[in-house]
């Protein structure tokens, strides 16, 4: 962790709670010392420990001004397995992406949005561990519409619009048109079917690709989201 947050009115850790264990263990922090913090998506400062046990450690914080970290990159993510979501989720927000969209796909498991990443809000961590992982305090919002379509609908006012495709790219990522801000759809394990590309045709969508490899999932998003934001001139 690069920077510790929490929620607005926030000014203590309970000792299970991972920032916790992170001050104690890794940072080896005491009563009186101060470490990097932050609201999450406002302030950045230093937060002082005004109390540590055992049982967690209370904290008094120093707003030193706000943190712009989100860039306007949208992403809509095809449902894929839990385990492969939460590495993708967590390097998404680590690069700056301001709004992620996930929904089902054809060829993917419907069921993998009913697992337990979802329903008790793990995701929620895993997403907050990449922005602290980041060193700055922004968290996007992230959006579960019912099926393609409607994702579509999440990503409207974007000036260039992108789908990330193996079969039937027209241009590689890096010569697409720049633009903010930027969508790009990446497809789950199987990828997508010929009706979703159409629908993505008809919705002004540009076809395009990282070459001719197939790759893992988690490994496309974060190439193409880094990629894109080179694009976009903001890394």
């Amino acid at each position: 962790m690069n920077i510790i947050l929490f929620d607005s009115g926030c000014t203590r850790f309970g000792g299970k709670d991972e920032r916790y264990r992170h001050i104690r263990d890794v940072l080896r922090l005491r009563e009186g010392d101060s470490f990097k913090a932050g609201i999450i998506n406002g302030d950045r400062g230093m937060a002082t420990i005004t109390d540590f046990g055992p049982d967690g450690l209370s904290f008094s914080f120093a707003p030193e001004g706000p943190d712009s970290s989100l860039f306007p990159l949208y992403v809509i993510l095809a449902a894929v397995r839990p385990i492969c979501m939460k590495r993708i989720l967590r390097e998404l927000v680590s690069l700056g992406a301001g709004r992620l969209v996930i929904c089902t796909s054809e060829l993917g498991e419907r069921s993998y949005l009913e697992s337990g990443l979802y329903r008790s809000g793990e995701y929620r961590d895993i997403m907050l561990n990449g922005a602290m992982q980041s060193g700055h305090t922004g968290v996007p919002e992230v959006l579960f519409p019912a099926g393609l379509a409607k994702a579509l609908d999440c990503v409207e006012d974007a000036q260039v619009r992108l789908c990330l495709d193996v079969a039937g790219t027209t241009a590689s990522l890096s010569s697409v048109p720049s633009g903010s801000p930027l969508a790009i759809a990446i497809g789950g394990e199987r990828g997508w079917t010929d009706r979703e590309r159409k629908l993505f045709d008809s919705r002004g969508f540009i076809r395009t690709g990282l070459g001719n490899r197939i790759l893992r999932s988690e490994t496309a998003a974060v190439a193409a989201a880094a990629l894109a934001l080179g694009r976009m001139n903001l890394i």
